[in-house]
């Protein structure tokens, strides 16, 4: 048997939260695709990753939030202030989406083309 790509997974993980959450991460993917076309989905650890010359996020799920952690978080700039977890951190930075989260999609996009700006920036 095939094991499924790593988008198939993902669809996977989607339909089964169901739901706000299931919603939720699927807006966010959309959201980060249309951010940055040439991202790559993987799945590592068990979660959903979007990858641009490194780790842009992770996609996590929980019983009341949807988490995005991005691996380079404390090196981007967010003057849209989404960050709303994992501020002490010295690398990783987060937003925890809830329910009845509102999201600041023009924001979003930005934060995530910055995180790809910083990826590039180190790989180089």
């Amino acid at each position: 048997m095939k094991e499924k790509s790593a988008s198939e997974r993902i669809d996977a993980r989607i339909q089964e939260l169901g739901g706000w959450r299931g919603e939720t991460l699927a807006r966010l993917r959309a959201l980060i695709k249309e951010a940055d076309p040439e991202v790559v989905e993987e799945w590592k650890w068990d979660v959903p990753v979007w990858s641009h010359h490194g780790i842009i996020t992770t996609g996590e799920a929980y019983k009341s939030t949807v988490k995005l952690t991005f691996a380079k978080g404390a090196s981007v700039k967010d003057p849209g202030k989404l960050f709303n977890s994992s501020l002490e951190g010295n690398a990783r930075r987060a937003i925890d989406f809830r329910e009845d989260s509102r999201l600041d999609e023009k924001a979003f996009k930005a934060l995530i083309k910055a995180a790809v700006a910083v990826n590039k920036a180190k790989a180089k």
